[in-house]
């Protein structure tokens, strides 16, 4: 039986009110925020986290990614993530890396608004996401892209989603105006995970092509968890960071399960933040708390946890902003590399530093 706090301990980390001093650094203003209460002080709190998983040398961080976060603007944040190994594995849909491609071709998505006319949208071939707009007609264009990419592949084997996505990467990053998340990863070896790829806009060209058929290409999604989940089992140490739920974030979350069927000798992810707007209540996987997540073993017990009930257009800016305030801590990160081919095997960072 746990001993009562007592009334002194109950009273002995006050609140503190939000100082008007101009703050500024993202930096400061999250550090403030982890003060008040409420979701800016689970910001704040977040912040922290993230910064304890950067700090540690024996953690493998993961994120998961959901939502249409590029079409919303995100996307150079998380090319940023990429880039200065903020993150090390990412699992998001194929929405967003669709939407990702469509941009680094140099195409755009546009302003609109929620209260639209989307029949007379319809009439005109543009499609609405909440206040965003896009343009059917290039999306198309870019469905029957990827899948005269795909007829181009070896067809006689099966592909990971982690070798298909690194792949276009490559293809893609031929000719581009910027990098984006998909070149990103490709440059810098970071590997990508897309569970559900039919339920997209890559499912939809690769499908269209096979009713040509110019394609007869294979996903092989248990090799997918399975290599999701050796990284995570031959880590020391895990953390997880989730925009959003669903798909990438169970996808995410269970492969500390399967390593645990797989006598890996798993006990959870030691990090987790998640930053969702579902709510618990309702029993779904998108709002289930992380400490709800310890009952399947998925975050360890005694783990840094951090939930934050936001909309990740607002926190994402913020966290990432005041993340990249870290030189130094940017600077002596040594974090895993991965080996790329068909299977794909990751790399500890040594003691001596060589990151090997």
């Amino acid at each position: 039986m746990h001993s009562r706090p007592s009334k002194e301990e109950l009273l002995s980390s006050p609140t503190k009110p939000f100082a008007v001093d101009g703050a500024d650094s993202a930096s400061s203003l999250l550090e403030k925020m982890a003060d008040t209460a409420f979701q800016g002080r689970q910001l704040g709190q977040a912040f922290a986290a993230w910064k304890a998983m950067l700090a540690d040398p024996e953690c493998t961080i993961l994120m998961g990614l959901s939502g249409a976060m590029v079409p919303a603007g995100m996307r150079r944040l998380v090319r940023f993530m990429i880039e200065n190994r903020l993150i090390d594995i990412l699992t998001s849909t194929g929405a967003n890396f669709f939407h990702d491609i469509h941009e680094t071709k140099g195409f755009h998505h546009y302003q609109g608004s929620a209260d639209m006319d989307d029949e007379a949208l319809g009439e005109v071939m543009v499609d609405r996401m909440y206040d965003v707009l896009a343009d059917e007609v290039r999306f198309r264009e870019h469905d029957l892209w990827i899948g005269s990419f795909a007829a181009r592949l070896d067809q006689s084997r099966p592909y990971t989603t982690r070798e298909f996505l690194y792949l276009l990467g490559k293809e893609v990053g031929r000719d581009c105006p910027e990098d984006g998340i998909v070149t990103a990863a490709t440059k810098h070896n970071v590997p990508l995970f897309c569970p559900a790829i039919g339920d997209s806009s890559i499912g939809i060209g690769v499908a269209e092509s096979r009713h040509r058929g110019e394609n007869r290409l294979m996903f092989d999604m248990m090799a997918d968890v399975l290599e999701i989940t050796n990284a995570v089992a031959d880590s020391k140490a895990t953390g997880v960071i989730y925009f959003g739920g669903g798909t990438p974030k169970n996808y995410t979350q269970q492969s500390e399960v399967v390593a645990i069927l797989m006598d890996r000798g798993k006990e959870g992810h030691r990090y987790g933040i998640q930053i969702v707007t579902d709510a618990p209540h309702w029993g779904g996987l998108s709002g289930c708390t992380l400490a709800e997540s310890q009952s399947w073993g998925k975050i360890a017990k005694g783990a840094t946890m951090v939930d934050c009930h936001c909309d990740s257009t607002i926190a994402m800016p913020l966290l990432v902003s005041a993340l990249a305030e870290q030189t130094e801590l940017i600077k002596n990160r040594r974090p895993p590399s991965f080996d790329m081919g068909r299977v794909l095997k990751i790399r500890l960072p040594s003691a001596s530093g060589d990151g090997h």
